[in-house]
């Protein structure tokens, strides 16, 4: 089998000012995550020949994207692109690096930009999070709107926080994991955000502490959830060879996972305990001769904490059911442990950056530069494992030569 995601490095990486309302609109944040990965990369405007972003500029809820797509970033940085896409009925948030991917590979682009932007903390301390609701799921919407959200919306079921609650519901009622095991892996993410200076909580925090949140929806709390930032994170996906045109040593793409063999409703899953993670890991490791073992870190979904208990077993680190007893203390997982993860404070303390904070950390955790957050003892083998539902995709990277 060939696999042509072989034929692509990341070669550069750059993100915003990250925080709770920077103050900065949605294209300047994004305007100054390319230009940074541009910078990191060593290569310039002239040089860059694709863009690949997602959602694109839709709109779902205030600050989702910021409204900003390939077109807007295209015309701000004046880019004359051979390919470019957008948009968001692909594997999860990474499906637009997985494009940018295969165009590389394929030989439609040298250099793509990929990028992702939201401005939901800006957008929704304006007011408009009941507005967003009433707008996207109620009114005349929630009457007439046709899809998946029909069948979900006379029970309540109007966020993420609801469908990964039945989520974990069932996984603690299947497996017999516990709220203490759960809040492992909060903990961990929080103790790790303290070396991650651009981390929107840092200070220290208590199992009592996370046992006394408020209740999100049931058995998921406050903690259990990301937290909504502005923030602007971007890649460049390269055309591997020639490493010395590049200011800093690529990271090399062994494998992706995008596969879903499900079905596309939140609820509407056979086996709620087996969401598209699974698929993409399966086809993930059925593309590389690495092994689960030769993983030196893991950079996994924690929008909601449920989904890392999804990942890790999708990823066979252990086994079905086990993630639970995986996680707890967050002894295994932290940064000494035999399966780090969420090494600068994720998504749960570093901030909801959507899965491209992850790959941020992956690239420099692989490049040995990520300052306060690097692990001791350099990895050679990271795996960045994004989305969560019907919505995941996987890559495989490799430290540089």
């Amino acid at each position: 089998m060939t696999v042509m995601e072989k034929g692509a490095v990341l070669s550069g990486v750059g993100k915003s000012k990250i925080g709770r309302g920077v103050g900065q609109t949605p294209l300047r944040l994004t305007i100054t995550s390319c230009l940074a990965a541009m910078e990191d990369a060593g290569l310039t405007r002239d040089d860059i020949d694709g863009v690949s972003t997602w959602p694109g500029a839709a709109e779902h809820s205030p600050g989702y994207s910021g409204r900003i797509g390939v077109y807007e970033l295209q015309d701000a940085l004046r880019l004359k692109l051979n390919w470019y896409s957008g948009g968001q009925e692909t594997p999860g948030q990474l499906g637009a690096l997985i494009n940018a991917i295969m165009a590389v590979s394929s030989g439609l682009a040298d250099n793509v930009l990929c990028f992702r932007t939201l401005w939901e903390s800006s957008a929704q301390g304006l007011g408009t999070r009941a507005t967003a609701l009433s707008v996207y799921y109620g009114g005349e919407e929630r009457r007439a709107r046709p899809g998946l959200f029909e069948w979900g919306l006379p029970y309540g079921q109007l966020s993420g926080s609801t469908w990964f609650a039945m989520y974990a519901q069932r996984y603690f009622s299947l497996y017999g994991c516990t709220r203490e095991q759960l809040a492992g892996v909060a903990l961990n993410a929080r103790h790790n955000a303290a070396g991650n200076p651009d981390a929107v909580f840092r200070q220290p925090m208590t199992l009592d502490d996370y046992m006394q949140a408020r209740i999100i929806s049931s058995p998921l709390c406050l903690f259990d959830c990301d937290m909504p930032i502005d923030g602007s994170t971007a890649v460049i996906v390269s055309r591997a060879g020639s490493p010395s045109r590049f200011r800093q040593a690529p990271v090399q793409v062994e494998a992706v996972g995008s596969a879903f063999h499900g079905r596309s409703p939140y609820g509407h899953l056979e086996d709620i305990t087996r969401t598209a993670s699974h698929d993409a890991a399966d086809m993930l490791w059925s593309r590389t001769d690495l092994k689960p073992a030769d993983v030196d870190f893991a950079e996994v979904y924690d929008g909601y904490s449920i989904s890392t208990l999804h990942w890790l077993e999708a990823l066979r680190f252990c086994g079905k059911g086990e993630a639970g007893a995986f996680v707890e203390g967050g002894v295994r997982i932290g940064r000494d442990g035999e399966m780090p993860i969420a090494t600068d404070g994720g998504q749960l303390s570093g901030g909801r950056l959507h899965g491209y904070g992850y790959l941020f950390e992956a690239v420099r955790q692989l490049r040995g530069d990520a300052g306060g957050t690097q692990l001791q003892r350099r990895p050679e083998v990271g795996v960045v494992g994004v989305g969560g539902g019907p919505h995941a995709g996987a890559v495989l990277l490799s430290r540089p030569a």
